[in-house]
């Protein structure tokens, strides 16, 4: 689950990190009334969305009187913002982060997430702030400096000083840049976060160390341990057929491609996706029903599917387990008839009760096309789709 950069501060500042003062606004109204009581003579107005590249779009504007406020907030506010993370199509702006400027004299860059090749935290440090770090990595990854926190032993406070003063702080602000880092460490184990990123950093003109944005992904399967960050969840920046799916219990990803896909098992729908993408097609979304779908869930993915204009074909492949094949097969004959199947339909089933879903789907009324294999069904799929 993602949050907005201002939610993000608010978990930084709970464990001694600092953030420009700042207070999130729905309203143009709302933005004065926020420069107003923040005071000073320099505010930033920031779109608030789910995708980084604010500033490239024009979502970042630094206004220097209340009537620059006003007018960029007018501006922003209800804007379709794109950036090089939301695609051509934008996203549209219903938040407004109005904050207090900052005498900026570096930036630089930290981030922290989890490696799983050495199951430790990494932090991310970098002189390059305020750059996408995909482009430090590829261009000068020399400037990249890693730290691997063990979970069990915690941030080694000298390691911390010493990236500091490697990363260019300034001698009298390593102390407090080692802080920052502790306390970056510390709000990413207790939010149960996947990434956590402050780009920039900054140094101001008297040596202070503060996040000047702050981007958090929070791990979806610890919600349930994180009731506070779940009130942060902002669903107008989630996609509606995936929100749709997760109230009916199913895991659904949208893709770019034109082949919608159904499947029981993780696993499985990668692989389905994967052998689609070697026959020729695209994969529309991943969606996995689970082990224990019925058949009103089953047509309820159907839905899910068809709803994306995109889609063009709809390959089915269970491999049943606990899943039965005759439970999937009397889902897809009761979708099919409900929602008006207008599209090419490939099934494979195998496993649980495969002879009698097998009959169940030869002897309804649906259109559709059986497989034995995977590839057999990527095949047929792939070919329905083109002709």
């Amino acid at each position: 689950m993602n949050v907005h950069e201002y939610q993000g501060k608010e978990i930084l500042r709970k464990y001694g990190v600092t953030t420009p003062r700042g207070i999130p606004c729905f309203s143009v109204e709302e933005a004065v009334a926020a420069a107003e009581e923040l005071g000073g003579n320099v505010w930033v107005v920031k779109a608030q969305i789910h995708a980084g590249g604010r500033g490239k779009g024009g979502g970042v504007k630094v206004a220097t009187s209340k009537e620059l406020v006003r007018e960029y907030a007018d501006q922003i506010l209800g804007m379709q913002l794109v950036t090089h993370q939301t695609g051509p199509e934008g996203k549209e702006v219903k938040r407004l982060y109005i904050e207090e400027g900052a005498d900026i004299a570096d930036e630089l860059y930290v981030g922290a997430l989890v490696d799983r090749e050495t199951q430790k935290v990494v932090l991310m440090c970098s002189s390059e702030g305020g750059m996408d770090i995909e482009t430090v990595a590829e261009e000068t990854p020399e400037k990249i400096i890693k730290i691997y926190v063990d979970p069990s032993d915690g941030l080694d406070r000298a390691e911390a000083e010493d990236v500091c003063s490697k990363m260019g702080i300034p001698d009298e602000a390593v102390s407090e840049g080692a802080d920052f880092l502790a306390g970056l460490y510390e709000a990413f184990v207790a939010s149960d976060a996947s990434l956590a990123e402050i780009n920039p950093l900054v140094v101001t003109g008297d040596n202070r160390i503060i996040a000047l944005d702050a981007k958090f992904n929070i791990d979806s399967n610890a919600l349930y341990r994180q009731p506070e960050i779940v009130e942060y969840r902002d669903l107008d920046e989630e996609d509606a057929n995936e929100i749709e799916a997760s109230q009916w219990g199913l895991s659904y990803i949208s893709l770019d491609g034109n082949i919608g896909c159904l499947v029981n098992g993780a696993g499985l729908a990668m692989a389905t996706m994967d052998i689609i993408k070697l026959y020729g097609g695209e994969p529309a979304n991943f969606l996995d029903v689970g082990g224990g779908a019925n058949a009103e869930q089953v047509t309820e993915a159907f839905k899910i599917m068809l709803a994306n204009p995109n889609v063009e074909g709809i390959l089915v492949n269970i491999f049943g387990g606990i899943m039965q094949c005759d439970v999937i097969a009397e889902g897809i004959v009761t979708a099919a008839n409900e929602v008006g199947m207008s599209v090419p339909l490939v099934v494979r089933l195998e496993g649980t009760n495969v002879a009698k879903g097998r009959k169940i789907l030869d002897d309804s009324n649906v259109k559709l096309q059986t497989a034995t294999t995977m590839a057999d069904a990527a095949e047929k799929i792939a070919a329905a789709v083109k002709a």
